[in-house]
């Protein structure tokens, strides 16, 4: 098992690590999946579930659409590593305990069944009927002990466990720092107890052996325009803490960080590094230089007009920004083409913008594309290897991501 191999390095003090690309976007995948030969590829609760997610997707669904991305590629299924994040009661938080638990035990249940092994168990969120105020630890630790004995009656014997759920804001962080705080050691220590207590009231000592990981908040956010960077002196008891225990650390939103920060989120023990909202940035950012080259070499009645079709599209269908994007009229405006938190992608999906991606696309592989565009609209591409393909339409939006990719990459690796 790959994983057990990533904690095995950490515990002999290796600099190691694994990026674990949390995306159902395609061009994403595709490129994950070209980029690592033992890529972690994730699916939230809110993504994919039993209903379908935002994505529409199943859990089978999406390792049905996984393993036809692998084919494609030309990488072995059995390659890829499939996690569920976040799984428990989220989606159900307006729901009483009983019934948004049983969903989430159908939810583990079909994670499991579909092939995923790595499991992210979240039951942190206070339900409905729950008291008010944050959720107690110990409800929230049995809780994740009932989804790990769910997990555990479907019958994957390499099921391995995250547990914790020190992550930010969901959509980011609003502002520059005031909500985010590493996580205490002793807090850290208190919920890996708590939640092994639970395990062994449980019955699950199998399963509690097979728990790899806590998620804890090293530090690290990023919001519509800013990032904080990763500062290795205030973590530092976090990193020294996990030294003596047989797990890492599983850092969450560590998208837009320095390959220097990331690189020392591993050495200092936070080995699985969540990225997501990175990667379709880096792809928006490569439709809009698409777009603009675009704009140079076709009449208008000819092009596709896919940057002012995705505002008017996000404007019709505000569900996915309206409460993540502050400020007047033009702010907004600015932030759903440009925020670091990239809410555009929910969108791509949409049939109408994927209509005007395709027309793009054919648009602009009727002749190769002029130099001078490459250099004003994608220089970091300029000089993109031939031994790639060229820079094809396609091949510009997936090496906007593998420049992504590649810094995690390096951070992961010795």
């Amino acid at each position: 098992m790959y994983l057990d191999e990533i904690l095995a390095a950490q515990k002999r003090g290796e600099v190691r690590g694994i990026a674990s690309v949390c995306s159902a976007h395609p061009y994403v995948l595709k490129q994950t999946i070209k980029t690592f030969e033992r890529p972690l590829i994730e699916a939230t609760c809110n993504q994919v579930n039993q209903f379908g997610g935002y994505t529409g997707m199943t859990p089978g669904d999406f390792a049905r659409f996984v393993q036809g991305i692998a084919g494609e590629v030309g990488l072995p299924f059995e390659n890829i590593i499939l996690g569920g994040d976040h799984l428990g009661p989220s989606v159900w938080q307006n729901e009483p305990a009983e019934i948004a638990m049983g969903k989430a035990d159908a939810l583990i249940h079909d994670y499991v069944k579909a092939g995923f092994v790595k499991i992210h168990l979240d039951c942190s969120m206070r339900l409905a009927d729950d008291p008010p105020g944050a959720l107690d630890v110990a409800i929230s630790a049995e809780r994740a002990a009932r989804l790990a004995r769910i997990a555990e009656k479907a019958g994957n014997a390499n099921l391995r466990y995250v547990i914790g759920t020190e992550v930010p804001v969901p959509g980011g962080a609003v502002d520059g720092g005031g909500c985010v705080h590493v996580t205490k050691v002793e807090d850290a220590q208190k919920t890996i107890e708590i939640t092994r207590q639970a395990f062994y009231k449980a019955g699950l000592h199998s399963a509690w052996e097979r728990v790899m990981a806590i998620v804890v908040q090293p530090g690290v956010e990023f919001g519509d325009d800013f990032v904080l960077p990763y500062q290795p002196e205030a973590a530092r008891a976090l990193s020294l803490f996990i030294e003596t225990l047989p797990f890492i650390y599983e850092a969450h939103s560590t998208d837009y960080q320095t390959p220097q920060a990331l690189r020392g989120l591993v050495q200092d023990h936070f080995a699985i590094l969540k990225v997501g909202p990175a990667l379709t940035f880096a792809f928006r950012e490569g439709v809009f230089a698409l777009a603009m080259m675009e704009n140079e070499l076709f009449r208008p009645h000819e092009r596709s007009n896919i940057i002012s079709l995705l505002d008017e599209i996000m404007v019709q269908k505000p569900e996915h920004w309206v409460k993540h994007y502050q400020g007047d009229e033009e702010e907004k405006a600015f932030k759903r083409k440009y925020s670091l938190s990239d809410r555009i992608r929910y969108y791509w999906a949409e049939p109408v913008i994927q209509q005007a991606v395709g027309k793009m696309l054919r648009n602009l592989a009727q002749k190769p594309i002029p130099a001078a565009l490459v250099k004003q609209f994608a220089p970091d591409l300029f000089s993109f290897p031939t031994e790639m393909g060229g820079l094809t339409p396609e091949n510009i939006l997936l090496a906007k991501i593998r420049n992504t990719l590649d810094v995690y990459a390096q951070a992961c690796n010795p």
